[in-house]
């Protein structure tokens, strides 16, 4: 039984990817799992973009790639924005004839370059290919994902030619940016939607691994800035997820320890116990 989010989610995960124009398409606003699509905007207007621990003000025309597995957030700050987005999946991207990850893509990776200034000559181009996109996409062309992913190669190649935007702003306060980013980046891990897809972050090395930071450092800053520990942090989170499964789901005790990334049932059950005080089984009892 998975947990589902919305209808749109679940289509886009269904069809792995969506191309869509900005300023015309209601789905630039329709509600989506970040944790699991990757994101490369052309866009013209005026912004603010929050992308790790870094910050980014953007005038003109410029191009984004958002990796699922790194918090970033967007502020408008124009009241004109136009452009385009693509959402797809690493499965999407992967299923054809592709074996590298993009994780270690140079536009996606955590430190890379996931924002690029874009000429009006290049931004004509890009026009174009994420047109055609579209074009296909509303198509009944049988090898349509094909060319798909064809043109989300020649926009990676192309963008590979182009340097880097350089204005990057580290906030002031390093240590409630990196807690912000934690924090997101936790509550990206969830809902769980199935047990055939356990939470890849479970530690708090996990987490700085994730965030290119040492787990001192990352510790330091969540305690200053909340009072808590990370470990405190992902336990408590993990415990409301765990909670909300045996509520809602009929998932067994084995799918769910697997879920929440425990190697042996006994390990979640003494885990739950210790943070909820009951054991699984009496929360499950309270189903109604």
């Amino acid at each position: 039984m998975s947990r589902i989010l919305s209808t749109y989610n679940s289509e886009l995960k269904l069809k792995g990817f969506n191309v869509f124009q900005i300023e015309k398409d209601g789905n630039a606003t329709k509600a989506y799992s970040r944790k699991d699509f990757y994101k490369i905007c052309l866009t013209t207007g005026k912004s603010r973009i929050h992308y790790a621990d870094r910050s980014f003000d953007a005038e003109g025309t410029i191009l984004f790639f958002g990796n699922p597995n790194i918090p970033y957030s967007w502020e408008t700050l124009s009241t004109q924005y136009v452009g385009y987005t693509i959402l797809f999946s690493e499965d999407f991207y992967t299923s054809g004839k592709h074996s590298e990850t993009l994780q270690k893509s140079p536009l996606f990776k955590m430190g890379g370059t996931p924002i690029l200034d874009i000429s009006e000559h290049q931004r004509q181009f890009l026009n174009s290919i994420f047109q055609k996109m579209i074009e296909e996409q509303q198509s009944d062309y049988e090898h349509k994902d094909d060319l798909i992913r064809n043109y989300i190669d020649l926009i990676l190649h192309e963008s590979l030619k182009l340097k880097p935007s350089e204005n990057y702003n580290q906030d002031k306060n390093g240590a409630e940016r990196l807690t912000n980013v934690f924090m997101e980046l936790l509550e990206r891990q969830f809902p769980v939607e199935s047990p055939d897809r356990p939470l890849l972050l479970r530690t708090a090395k996990d987490y700085a691994k994730d965030l290119s930071v040492h787990v001192n450092y990352l510790n330091r800053a969540v305690k200053e800035v909340t009072g808590k520990t990370t470990t405190t942090h992902i336990s408590e989170r993990i415990t409301n997820e765990a909670k909300a499964i045996l509520q809602h789901t009929n998932w067994n005790v084995s799918e769910i320890a697997y879920a929440l990334g425990f190697e042996y049932p006994t390990y979640f059950n003494n885990f739950f116990k210790k943070q909820a005080g009951v054991s699984p089984s009496s929360v499950r009892l309270e189903k109604v």
